[in-house]
């Protein structure tokens, strides 16, 4: 049965009148998603738009600055070479913030998607809200100077935050890792902070949207990315569309109960697979099995992350209690995953967070045995195991890209705006559609 993956779908325009803003952004979308350089003409058998409506369309991209001329292709003996068009890296910036319990990753992308600058330091300890906002402020400064952005080409700033949070008002609303923040107005706070728009969304949605938006046939059909980090978390994409629930909220799976005789959650209940996944309670398990040592503060974040790395690392040297625990970890994942594999006829689990990396010699080949038992329609249609293609910064790229989605959306307000003009306009164009 083959496993090749769909090609990405492109919007079909029209040639009526007053929608010249949506094919704008049709064309841009579709030299964007397209695998090679395209002509006119090809843009034109791709997007349904006539000869005339695509020239003068590439026409204002390319004084725009979004689109540039990149050689011609060779000819066929009918006719002159075309001319190929491509995005112009250095037309658009947009930055992303990953806010995560135990690291802070800030990135700039250039148009084409592609990391221009990156920063991650350590989440402080105290959680203070205000000191980590004025952190996260700095370091946006930082990476836009390090790129050597025009700073009236950086459209602005996504935030990948844990939920749940209230996107309508941009508040981060209780996360249960960041015991500091209640009710905190990061949107505003770092809006005020660095002058630029910022969109505030959850972080597995925004790490769904970056595989969708760079990860390769990773991010296309349907899939569940399962993000692994001091919580877990998923995010949906069907059909090529990302979920977000009523409330952008989507993807709270942490009280989904995997081990009845499992941990004490503070929700009451005990073996919930969020409790469960937790590293202070995996390296309180390895304290207990004898394999690290006693005395390991429980309540350190940074104590438990460096023994959760030596468990790991114990695991991939052979220790057998080592083993146990992450493959009794595995297993509780396995088990999410098929639930909503089944329930959603998904096609594939993307892994990611900043815990994949270590995790991924286990759980690549353990999850994917456990599926090819466990998913129901496999007589139909296989269902694949992979790893996130962007890395640790899967977070801090989604959330650039939904800045960045917002040039290729069909709103004419968005796209050939003055740049300030232009990012205020995407901002604005958030809140209405969400």
């Amino acid at each position: 049965m083959s496993t090749e993956q769909p090609p990405a779908v492109v919007r079909r325009g029209t040639n009526l009148d007053r929608v010249g803003g949506f094919n704008d952004t049709v064309v841009l979308d579709a030299i964007r998603r397209a695998d090679q350089r395209l002509s006119r003409v090809e843009i034109a058998a791709a997007t349904g738009l006539s000869g005339q409506a695509i020239s003068n369309i590439t026409r204002r991209l390319l004084v725009a600055g979004l689109v540039r001329e990149a050689g011609r292709q060779k000819s066929t003996g009918l006719g002159k070479p075309r001319t190929l068009l491509e995005l112009e890296p250095t037309g658009q910036y947009a930055v992303g913030v990953h806010l995560d319990p135990a690291v802070v990753t800030v990135v700039i992308l250039d148009l084409t998607g592609q990391v221009v600058a990156r920063r991650r330091a350590e989440t402080p300890a105290t959680d203070d809200p205000g000191l980590l906002i004025a952190g996260i402020a700095a370091t946006v400064e930082e990476v836009i100077a390090e790129a050597s952005a025009p700073r009236e080409r950086v459209v602005g700033v996504g935030i990948a935050a844990p939920g749940p949070i209230d996107v309508e008002r941009g508040v981060v609303v209780n996360p249960p890792n960041l015991a500091a923040w209640h009710l905190v107005p990061l949107r505003d706070a770092l809006r005020e902070r660095t002058g630029l728009p910022v969109l505030l969304d959850k972080d597995v949605t925004a790490a769904a949207s970056a595989e969708k938006w760079a990860g390769g046939s990773n991010g296309r059909g349907s899939f569940v990315f399962f993000y692994l980090g001091t919580g877990v978390g998923a995010g949906l994409v069907i059909g090529d569309e990302v979920v977000r629930g009523s409330s952008s909220n989507v993807g709270e799976i942490g009280h989904v109960i995997v081990d009845p005789d499992g941990p004490i959650c503070y929700c009451g209940r005990r073996g919930c697979v969020g409790e469960a996944s937790q590293p202070r309670f995996l390296v309180q398990q390895a304290m207990q099995a004898g394999i690290l040592a006693q005395g390991i503060d429980l309540d350190d974040r940074r104590a438990v992350d460096g023994a959760f790395a030596a468990l790991c690392s114990q695991a991939g040297e052979g220790v057998e209690a080592a083993r146990e625990i992450i493959t009794a970890f595995a297993a509780r994942i396995a088990k999410v995953v098929e639930d909503i594999a089944n329930l959603l006829d998904l096609e594939r689990v993307v892994f990611g967070g900043p815990h994949w990396d270590q995790l991924a010699p286990f759980f690549g080949e353990f999850v994917r045995a456990a599926m090819v038992e466990r998913f129901l329609v496999r007589s139909v249609h296989p269902f694949v195991v992979t790893g996130t293609a962007l890395g640790a910064d899967v977070g801090a790229v989604g959330a650039a890209s939904l800045v960045l989605d917002h040039t290729f959306s069909p709103n004419p307000s968005v796209l050939l705006l003055g740049p300030a003009e232009s990012a205020l306009a995407a901002a604005q164009v958030v809140s209405v559609e969400r």
